[in-house]
């Protein structure tokens, strides 16, 4: 079998120009990264903004596990799938990061059959737009410390600066450093930090932003600090907010591409679901949802994680009304939920399948607490039987939602036709009634429990002692009403990582919470949590290469 890059490498790609055309996207309305990548131009949504919307499908996913879930690749052959039923289908991604591309998960242009491509392109630099946000979060790094260097006219207390550097890779050294050592004009010797590049604060308010006046708004807002005097101190009082729209007034125009069978894909914005909100930009959302009858999005890692802050924070800020959901399960993560060596996912194993199915029912049930109907599809595996395919067939629908079998790594978009008549018939024959987890009226501490016990089913919430104190400060600057993006491990419903299927009689730990004034949120970190990811022992970089006729290999 071809490894996916010699897939998307033998794809034979359309102009970017035809694509767009498919979706009623005149030429005049791209502005071109050679012939397979445009942006969409600014004048483009007032010319669309008065279109009806077509329905809005999430896709989301149990915990991820070492067997793989394939996420993307449905959301990709799901919409390829549309695509083949002459439906008008828009799919809305976020953009891969390079940390996870060259440590341990690989890219994140989907797989097999259902591809988005140029993958090369997709998963390296693509259109520039992470190195935009990494300069503009570094640029106003610089200036924060070169105030305090020149007089330090605002009073900032070194001591309470908030603001983090970044870097679009999984660095763990640079997690905590020193800066300013040296002579008096290196400046102050302080401790600092970074994040990865989708853990920033600018990649969640450019996601979030409506236009370029409210990027520059949300901008202005970010706290970077506290003065002795306990006061907080924004990115306006620094004057940075204009260089830094300045270096993102291309990055937040969405990126249009194509999937291997010329599917027309927006792929905007990457925050990651496990640190920071997870979801595509809302510019790319309601873009897909003007220029297509079907807008098919995904949310990051588990439902937990993803879809909640989809449900709770993206649709809740921007007034979405998603129409349904695919939840995306395999028998292999299963089987391993249920206690199954990676090694021995391959046998049938009904028991096991019995024991971690638990797992998938809980994201059943949260999905279900927001009131939009769900339909569960297995990513088919050769090695699956059709013992345990009916197995989670006839669990699945009796908790009333709707499954089906999807084949698209193997078939494409013909693989996918069952899963997307499933689709079209829930859209039509049943109604979402979404509404958000929790009301922003509630304290914060309200908010992070209900989190905690209701979706990921927790038996109380731990402060640690200086938590109180954050949230007490939060409240008093006014950021009480923020909806809560809650920073935990992707691969449990705990803050544990090795509580595998549905634990029970556990706490959430809740050891830092700040808030992100320009995005909109409170971010409450559990556990052990990292905004900076480090690298695995053999990471994914070590098996990519470049042959003599240029080509990459190693890609996955």
């Amino acid at each position: 079998m071809k490894t996916d890059i010699q897939i998307a490498q033998e794809a034979q790609m359309e102009h970017i120009k035809e694509v767009a055309a498919s979706i009623g996207i005149q030429e005049d309305d791209l502005e071109f990264y050679g012939k397979y990548k445009a942006k969409l131009s600014e004048d483009l949504w007032d010319k669309i903004k008065d279109k009806e919307d077509g329905k809005l499908v999430l896709v989301t996913a149990i915990n991820p596990t070492p067997a793989g879930e394939g996420k993307t690749t449905t959301t990709v052959g799901l919409g390829q799938a549309f695509a083949k039923m002459n439906k008008k289908a828009l799919i809305a991604l976020r953009e891969p990061s390079l940390g996870p591309c060259f440590g341990i998960k690989g890219g994140a242009a989907g797989g097999g059959m259902a591809q988005v491509v140029p993958m090369e392109d997709l998963n390296l630099h693509f259109t520039g737009d992470f190195h935009a946000i990494t300069s503009a979060n570094n640029l106003l790094a610089a200036m924060l410390d070169n105030h305090i260097q020149q007089g330090n006219a605002l009073q900032i207390d070194p001591r309470q600066i908030v603001w983090k550097r970044c870097l679009d890779m999984n660095d763990r050294v640079l997690r905590n450093t020193v800066v300013g050592l040296g002579n008096k004009m290196d400046g102050m010797v302080r401790e600092d930090h970074f994040v990865i590049t989708v853990a920033s604060e600018i990649m969640a308010i450019l996601c979030l932003a409506d236009d370029l006046q409210d990027l520059k708004k949300r901008l202005g807002q970010i706290i970077v600090a506290y003065t002795f005097a306990g006061s907080p101190v924004t990115a306006d009082q620094l004057q940075a907010t204009g260089a830094m729209t300045a270096l993102l007034k291309d990055a937040i125009k969405p990126n249009l591409i194509q999937t291997l069978e010329h599917t027309p894909a927006l792929v905007h914005g990457g925050p990651f679901a496990n640190i920071a909100h997870g979801c595509n930009s809302v510019r790319a959302t309601k873009m897909a949802l003007k220029l297509s009858d079907i807008a098919i999005t995904e949310a990051g890692f588990g439902a937990d994680l993803g879809a909640e802050k989809f449900f709770d924070i993206k649709c809740r800020m921007a007034g979405l009304k998603p129409d349904a959901v695919v939840l995306v399960a395999t028998v292999r993560a299963l089987k391993y939920n249920g206690g199954v060596a990676k090694a021995d996912l391959n046998q049938e194993n009904l028991d096991a399948l019995a024991k971690g199915i638990v797992n998938l029912e809980k994201h059943i049930e949260n999905i279900q607490k927001y009131d939009v109907p769900v339909i569960v599809t297995l990513n088919s595996f050769i090695t699956d039987t059709d013992a345990e395919n009916e197995y989670i067939r006839k669990f699945c629908e009796e908790r009333g939602c709707e499954f089906a079998l999807s084949e698209v790594w193997e078939k494409g978009g013909e693989g996918g036709i069952a899963l997307a008549q499933k689709v079209l018939e829930t859209l039509e024959t049943k109604e979402s009634h979404y509404h958000p987890l929790y009301s922003t009226e509630l304290s914060l501490k309200e908010k992070i429990e209900t989190i905690a016990k209701e979706i990921y089913g927790a038996r109380s919430v731990i402060y640690e002692p200086a938590v109180s104190k954050q949230i007490a400060k939060i409240e008093e600057m006014g950021f009480d009403e923020f909806p809560v993006c809650m920073a935990k491990n992707q691969y449990s419903l705990s803050d544990n990582a090795k509580l595998l299927g549905r634990p029970k009689d556990f706490d959430i730990h809740i050891r830092e919470v700040y808030v992100s004034a320009g995005a909109g949120f409170v971010v409450a970190l559990t556990g052990a949590v990292m905004t900076m990811p480090g690298l695995p022992k053999i990471p994914a970089a070590n098996g990519i290469d470049v042959s003599e006729d240029g080509k990459i290999t190693g890609l996955f």
